[in-house]
């Protein structure tokens, strides 16, 4: 199994937003908070995938990714994540494999949206 692990600015923000957009559900069990409040450690399962991430630090600077998710419905995910804060990367168009579209996220994160074609 492989599990990213991002190092974000506003980690904690990062939450919701997986949670609103993905319906993300949170390790309760794996928040940790360094000395200075900021989030050192968190998990967030989607589709039961791990997404690991925490707060960026002098040393641990910002390492987004490049995050690929199949949906259920793919211009309901778009609309929540425009809603949410992401900017547009490619349009919402059909493809051989399915509905298709990427979001920037808050946090610098690219998400390629995909509901397969059935």
């Amino acid at each position: 199994m492989v599990m990213p692990y991002l190092m974000l600015k506003d980690a904690s923000k990062f939450i919701p937003f997986t949670e609103t957009v993905f319906g993300a559900q949170v390790n309760p069990g794996t928040l940790r908070t360094r000395d200075d409040g900021k989030l050192m450690h968190a998990e967030v399962m989607i589709g039961g995938c791990t997404i690991m991430f925490s707060d960026s630090s002098e040393q641990w600077p910002e390492q987004t990714a490049n995050l690929f998710i199949y949906v259920d419905n793919a211009d309901q995910a778009f609309k929540k994540a425009i809603d949410a804060g992401s900017t547009v990367v490619m349009e919402l168009s059909d493809q051989d494999y399915g509905r298709t579209c990427g979001v920037s996220d808050p946090f610098g994160n690219v998400w390629w949206i995909t509901a397969v074609k059935v």
